[in-house]
């Protein structure tokens, strides 16, 4: 006898709906799985047919075929487990089969009949078709955020078959937790680094205008303190970019809030001996998104710069322009999103403190080397280019605290409200069209941007990012609409590369 029931898969950030139709008939007793299953799947007969038996229902010994169709792209993981048991136990007439070919499921089987989570429930759940569809119970929270009302919840294979067939309770629908507002946890605070007051600006201003940011120094400067408070000073999610990020991570098979929605923005650090892969996504059929894109809407931290391979900082240039990557593997192309700040930091040479400080020990070919790692086109798409110099000895033994990060974060916030209020997300964002409109020049300024074009200090798009760094500090300093000189100059300043980078730049 046939059965079908709906499932998805997670593909990318998306699912691709797959009708999982179940054969069992007289003959030898056997058991395959066709339609491009992964080995995941293939093994699902002994974690389906152990479920099956230690919940108490009988496993059929006879034929059995499972096409898990459409048959023109590959089926990845343990999420087709519930599906496929479920109509196994229907085509054995244990079910009735009408009951289960309107609805949608996924899930893993544990050997005691159990339903496990999956990563991507969230992606699944919107994608599959059906009139209910049934989850993991420990998936409820991400999955209350998608079909209201048509999502439940279950914990075990024997409890829902009971239910479907008449004999049990039906169970129970996904519900949003109680209070399922993301908690921002206690995060360090800004008022905690001593000294590097323009580092301090650099950070605000990055925070602001959602501008990228560089920090060159040597160890023990502050650079990672600063760039690890960045995200304590960035507002809330909106609703959408919740949504997304939320869907990104439960593809990914990071945790979730309580909850289930995120919203705070991510903050991403990967290790500088991190693959192409894990930073822009792959991992064969399932394509996991990549570190770019689960930092989507958040931050990445690259700490260490000098340090990763030059494949994986090249990689990163197309997504900075784009806010997206185009991964292309042997199945297709699958676009991910990818709009994310970049903060870095590098040490100026291999030993770590520049040729400006007696300390260094490496040579000028060994610097030259060393900085030529971070290619002209990568530096270029900085926004903010500051040099960390260690804070004096005063500064760090003092008991004066800095300006504390709810009160730089007020400010943030207000620079946030003009950039909505001008139809965009942060004025990074502004794209080159509309920049005479968002941020028009003096006559003065035009003409201090046209020297610095003609000089070789900025290129076309180093001209573009000064105006937007610069609409930035005015709307911090809660200036005109008109960018003066004076807004340029001091714009362009945080965007000179430091001198112990010029050798790397010659």
């Amino acid at each position: 006898m046939l059965a079908t029931v709906h499932s998805a898969v997670v593909d990318g950030v998306d699912g691709l709906p797959v009708r999982v139709e179940v054969d069992v008939r007289d003959g030898l007793p056997a058991y395959s799985v066709v339609g491009m299953p992964d080995a995941a799947c293939r093994e699902s007969r002994d974690r389906v047919r152990a479920a099956i038996q230690n919940s108490g229902l009988r496993w059929p010994s006879r034929r059995i075929t499972v096409n898990l169709a459409p048959s023109g792209f590959k089926k990845q993981g343990t999420g087709l487990d519930l599906p496929i048991a479920l109509a196994v136990l229907a085509a054995d007439q244990q079910l009735p089969v009408e009951v289960i070919s309107d609805l949608g499921m996924a899930g893993e089987l544990g050997l005691d009949g159990t339903i496990r989570p999956v990563p991507g429930m969230i992606i699944i759940a919107a994608a599959c078709p059906g009139r209910e569809f049934f989850a993991p119970k420990a998936n409820e929270a991400e999955v209350s955020l998608v079909r209201p009302g048509e999502i439940r919840v279950v914990d075990t294979i024997r409890q829902m078959a009971l239910a479907l067939a008449g004999e049990g309770p039906v169970p129970e629908r996904a519900l949003a937790p109680a209070g399922s507002c993301e908690v921002r946890a206690m995060e360090a605070d800004l008022a905690e680094v001593k000294g590097q007051a323009l580092a301090r600006l650099a950070v605000e201003v990055a925070a602001a205008g959602g501008h990228h940011l560089l920090m060159i120094g040597p160890p023990g400067a502050g650079k990672t303190m600063l760039a690890t408070r960045l995200r304590a000073l960035l507002p809330d999610l909106t609703d959408t970019e919740a949504l997304l990020v939320t869907r990104i991570h439960s593809a990914a098979g990071l945790p979730l809030p309580a909850g289930g929605l995120i919203r705070t923005p991510p903050l991403r650090i990967p290790h500088h001996s991190a693959s192409l892969a894990a930073l822009i996504g792959g991992g064969g059929a399932a394509l996991r998104p990549g570190e770019i894109s689960t930092s989507h809407a958040g931050v990445l931290f690259l700490d260490e710069l000098g340090e990763f391979r030059l494949s994986v900082l090249e990689a990163l240039r197309q997504p900075l322009e784009e806010g997206r990557i185009r991964v292309s593997r042997l199945g297709g192309a699958r676009v991910l999103p990818a709009r994310f700040q970049l903060v870095a930091a590098t040490n100026p040479c291999p030993c770590g403190y520049g040729r400006t400080m007696s300390a260094c020990t490496c040579g000028e070919a060994a610097i030259g080397r060393y900085l030529r790692r971070l290619s002209g086109p990568l530096l270029d798409r900085f926004d903010l280019r500051v040099q960390v110099e260690p804070p004096e000895p005063r500064l760090l033994l003092s008991r004066d605290r800095a300006e504390d990060t709810a009160s730089v974060a007020t400010r943030v916030a207000t620079v946030r409200r003009l950039a909505a209020d001008r139809g965009f997300g942060s004025n990074a964002l502004v794209p080159v069209e509309r920049i005479d409109e968002v941020a028009p020049l003096t006559s003065g300024a035009r003409r201090l941007l046209v020297r610095l074009l003609e000089g070789g200090e900025l290129t076309g798009r180093g001209a573009v990012r000064v105006r937007l760094v610069a609409r930035t500090l005015v709307d911090l300093a809660g200036g005109p609409d008109v960018l003066d000189a004076e807004a340029i100059d001091q714009a362009a300043g945080l965007r000179a590369l430091p001198s112990t980078m010029a050798l790397g730049a010659s």
